[in-house]
């Protein structure tokens, strides 16, 4: 029966039916929990070729299809110099997957070549201000990017061991530069697992990175290089060997923050100290 189906029928059929509960139904209750999505929305799917972004984008696509109320996408790719097989496979994957792309050229990968220090956080700075931008002047009122729970609980770690604070990452974010803008992470939920489960099912193979910095890390003998987040990413797997449950706890955990038992604090920009209220 299900012989007959096409690709992309057959990659559609495996979210909703065998990934229904670890993809399809933690994406669809992070756009409803957390408000992801309103009607007149007009929004801009970022994808980099990667498998979260590409994922993302058939999970908005589908989701338009099935929505109770109207609202617009944009699959928006940005070319920050992708060598021209890194741009074919992109192109390949959006037809196979029959994602109408928009893409637009930058230079980026060339300037984070030069940069001495945290290249990763250059590229990623420059990536969202090209994408925001580009959005914008095509109507959009939104970005939507791949981040997904893995991501989430990875940033929680890192800043806490790396950054000496504590930070995580929400589900959506006004931007302080694009007036009129908002970050939304529809993958929120879903967990990296499920995401790398649905691409082996389904045969298909997307980018990593394709920058030289995540190469160099690639070709390291522990595969860590001078990622901090693969660090991470290696210590959680460690821990859930005694502990199962550790991301759940780690995500649950920045749900249930209680100020109160803080020394200090930052809200809007503002430093507080526990003292500020401590006799009254």
């Amino acid at each position: 029966m299900h012989e007959n189906l096409t690709f992309v029928q057959k990659t559609e059929r495996s979210i909703i039916k065998k990934y229904r509960k670890p993809i399809w139904n933690n994406f669809i209750a992070a756009v409803k929990d957390y408000k992801l999505i309103e009607p007149g929305d007009k929004i801009a799917v970022c994808i980099s070729g990667g498998k979260d972004s590409m994922l993302l984008a058939k999970l908005m696509q589908m989701l338009r299809r099935y929505s109770e109320f109207p609202f617009e996408l944009v699959y928006l790719v940005m070319d920050p110099g992708y060598n021209a097989a890194n741009r074919l496979k992109i192109e390949e994957n959006a037809r196979l997957l029959e994602i109408p792309i928009t893409i637009f050229e930058t230079d980026i990968f060339k300037i984070t070549d030069k940069a001495d220090r945290y290249p990763c956080y250059l590229c990623a700075k420059m990536r969202r201000g090209h994408l925001y931008s580009k959005a914008k002047s095509l109507g959009c009122n939104k970005i939507a990017l791949g981040h997904h729970f893995s991501d989430v609980i990875e940033t929680t770690v890192m800043s806490m061991f790396y950054g000496s604070q504590l930070q995580a990452m929400i589900p959506k974010v006004h931007s302080s530069n694009f007036e009129g803008m908002e970050l939304i992470r529809p993958l929120y939920r879903v967990h990296e697992d499920s995401i790398i489960a649905w691409r082996n099912y389904n045969n298909l193979t997307f980018l990593q990175c394709a920058c030289r910095f995540t190469e160099r890390s690639a070709m390291s003998s522990d595969g860590i290089g001078e990622s901090k987040r693969q660090e991470i990413k290696q210590l959680i797997k460690t821990l859930k060997k005694t502990n199962p449950n550790i991301e759940k706890s780690i995500f649950r955990s920045i749900h249930n923050v209680h100020i109160d038992t803080f020394a200090g604090y930052k809200t809007k920009g503002e430093r507080h100290s526990f003292l500020e209220n401590y006799d009254k």
